[in-house]
């Protein structure tokens, strides 16, 4: 059986990547390549990229998404909607059979080009061998639960081998939890595989069901590098306590919201009786999510997760096709976080609400904090206008320099006053529910340029 699926592997090995490769920081914090450069994860839910669309209609995706700064591309071999009986753009299947030890090269043919196109324009694909509704016991979806312990590490293996030179990150799980041992087997079974066939070159997480958080299954396996959250599909979502909890958690590896609220998602599944999700509701999951210290964010749209189109079964009630949901606000606006996080030291930043004299509050109207571990820096974001008191102390230095950084526009503004280590009160330009603003404090002696340049 192995034998079989290595001979297949070498008909088609893909190109080397250009893509340098990542790893965990020193401090177990971040990401960064090889060479120790920060990378910051801006990922895009693409699930059924692989599965839905034609290479042409890949290509104009992922132009866009490079275009927009994203970083990472987060989809799947196996797909959850008839992704083993339902062929392709192409008309192929994934496996013949559904046995995991008889991949369609022809399947896989595709795969590689995208995942090509994917590192060609500058982006890294997080690739989930299948979606987890193809693990059993039974949970939920349509299934079949085709992996087992004894085809799990087969499979693994073959994939690992065929993409040890992309630029890619290991995603396991597709939002399913293993809540039985013998489904925790499989994904360590499905890990090791992996890590057999690419010799631990990718890093390694796994994406949970909603409201759930790699960790509680799998934080001391060695192969789980950083942690991933699904924090759901909701304003009411308490994101930064959920990021806080596994950034305390020891030992100390990253974490990220590798799916929160989707930019027009009806709000708990419930569409008539709350409404859709905007692109403010996102910003907010996005900013409480990094100061609190994740190392990166997903964003996610409703209409282009599934791709629906013309013709296509609609998945919870979408309200426009996919091509025009790449021009959703919101996915243009996260572009502004990374900018701003990558226009300070990067490394050396922390959580910390001690900077807040006023209450945070809670709910939408969360204040979160964060800081370089250093003092030279902090960003506060201000959801709904807020205004806030911080403790000077907690930077170092007796003068600093203030800006409002405008999250919807990139734009940045420093506020014309003598600031010293006192308590001081700053008032956002202007409030209202979806005006959030960011405020960024630097020690004058650091000499930094505007943020988010």
């Amino acid at each position: 059986m192995r034998l079989s699926l290595l001979a297949a592997l070498f008909l088609a090995m893909p190109c080397s990547s250009a893509q340098p490769q990542l790893k965990v920081s020193d401090n177990k914090r971040f990401l960064v390549t090889a060479e120790g450069k920060p990378f910051f994860y801006l990922g895009d839910t693409a699930w059924e990229l692989f599965h839905r669309l034609t290479r042409e209609d890949a290509d104009v995706y992922l132009k866009d998404r490079a275009a927009r700064k994203f970083t990472v591309i987060q989809a799947v071999a196996i797909a959850e909607f008839d992704g083993l009986t339902a062929p392709n753009a192409y008309g192929h299947l994934p496996l013949a059979d559904n046995d995991p030890t008889k991949p369609n090269e022809d399947y896989f043919k595709h795969v590689d080009w995208v995942v090509n196109r994917a590192n060609e324009l500058g982006l890294y694909v997080a690739f989930l061998p299948t979606w987890g509704d193809k693990v059993g016991p039974k949970a939920w979806g349509k299934g079949p639960e085709i992996f087992t312990v004894n085809n799990a590490r087969v499979y693994g293996e073959w994939l690992g081998q065929r993409y040890k030179d992309r630029g890619i990150i290991w995603m396991l799980g597709g939002d399913r939890n293993p809540d039985s041992t013998g489904r925790a087997t499989i994904w360590r079974e499905l890990a090791a595989g992996l890590r057999k066939g690419d010799g631990g070159t990718h890093l390694m997480t796994f994406h949970p069901s909603g409201g759930r958080c790699s960790s509680e299954w799998f934080h001391d396996d060695a192969w789980l590098d950083f942690n991933c959250w699904q924090t759901g599909h909701n304003t009411d979502v308490p994101v930064a306590d959920r990021i806080a909890k596994d950034y305390a958690r020891m030992p100390i590896k990253p974490v990220f919201d590798g799916e929160p609220l989707y930019e027009d998602h009806p709000l708990g599944f419930k569409a008539k009786e709350f409404g859709y999700s905007n692109a403010a509701d996102i910003r907010r999951a996005a900013y409480w999510g990094v100061f609190a210290g994740g190392h990166g964010f997903t964003y996610g749209n409703h209409s282009m997760w599934q791709f629906f189109d013309k013709g296509r079964v609609p998945v919870n009630g979408p309200i426009k096709d996919w091509h025009e949901a790449l021009r959703a606000p919101g996915g243009d606006q996260v572009r502004h976080l990374r900018a701003l996080i990558e226009s300070r030291p990067f490394l050396t930043r922390i959580p910390d609400q001690s900077l807040l004299i006023s209450d945070p509050s809670a709910g939408t109207k969360r204040v979160q904090a964060t800081r370089d571990s250093a003092g030279t820096y902090a960003f506060v974001y201000c959801p709904a206008g807020r205004p806030v008191e911080i403790r000077m102390t907690k930077l170092m230095g007796d003068a600093f320099k203030a800006w409002w950084f405008d999250p919807r526009t990139g734009a940045a503004k420093e506020i014309d006053k003598d600031i010293s280590a006192k308590p001081e009160m700053f008032q956002p330009p202007t409030p209202g529910e979806n005006l959030d603003w960011v405020l960024v404090l630097d020690r004058k002696a650091a000499n930094y340029g505007p943020p988010g340049k």
